[in-house]
């Protein structure tokens, strides 16, 4: 789906009570049924003067990681924008947006 190296893409998704806001080249359908993959995350420069702690935390979380799947009700959002801009962290209490409902399973045997 989202292939081409020379696009960015900034993924608005929710993942414990936080919404995470993470750049990346790439992204697309995963074969694991309900899920999208993410990889090549982009960060800022490390050599910068000020780090922003939110993205810093995010680039530690996301270092070593080749790829991630994240299941398809935690999207917010997908943009492709001109450049990357600065990942981040917000606490998703007080804001107008919610997963969406997962059904119950069933426990009929």
């Amino acid at each position: 789906m989202a292939k081409d190296r020379s696009h960015i893409y900034r993924i608005y998704f929710h993942s414990h009570g936080q919404i995470f806001e993470v750049y990346a080249r790439s992204f697309y359908q995963s074969d694991v049924y309900g899920f999208v993959v993410i990889e090549d995350y982009i960060f800022g420069e490390k050599s910068q003067m000020v780090i922003d702690p939110s993205e810093d935390k995010l680039r530690t979380e996301f270092e070593s990681v080749q790829r991630s799947f994240i299941p398809m009700h935690a999207i917010i959002r997908i943009d492709e924008v001109e450049r990357e801009g600065i990942a981040k962290i917000t606490d998703a209490s007080g804001s107008n947006i919610t997963p969406f409902p997962m059904p119950i399973p069933d426990k009929k045997a």
